[in-house]
């Protein structure tokens, strides 16, 4: 198996209200089946299903799907970005559940739920700086490539 993920699902039990969601943080729908919602990101995409679809789809009662103790992780270039999506996301509907704050490791971030209570770390990590351009995360950052 090589070292990467390429789809993020996440369970969802009103479509619309997710998509609404996604779309008020600034990000745009790719063209998908109907009953799938998917945002194309760097080099991987995040889907959106039905709850009980991707119960259905995985063979597994609903109730069992739960919230699993999961993070996706958004890292930014400043906190001066984190802050600003940390508010975009609060009036898109997001719920706040740590406001944006340095942390011990010499970061700063917060996080939030979706509508359906997935959660999101928003970051600046200043010992991983992003991928000039694009953008790209990786663990020890890119410095000066």
């Amino acid at each position: 198996m090589e070292q990467r993920i390429s789809l993020v699902t996440l369970g969802v039990r009103d479509m619309a209200r997710s998509v609404t969601f996604y779309e008020a943080l600034g990000w745009q729908q790719t063209e998908s089946p109907e009953g799938v919602t998917a945002f194309d990101l760097l080099g991987q995409t995040l889907g959106l299903f039905g709850l009980e679809d991707l119960a259905k789809d995985i063979g597994v009662p609903l109730d069992s799907l739960g919230h699993g103790a999961m993070t996706l992780a958004h890292n930014l270039r400043s906190t001066a970005e984190v802050d600003a999506l940390m508010t975009r996301a609060e009036a898109a509907g997001a719920r706040i559940l740590k406001p944006a704050q340095d942390v011990f490791w010499g970061g700063y971030h917060g996080y939030f739920a979706d509508p359906d209570g997935h959660i999101w770390e928003i970051a600046h990590n200043p010992m991983a700086p992003l991928r000039a351009g694009d953008g790209a995360f990786r663990w020890l950052g890119y410095g000066g490539e």
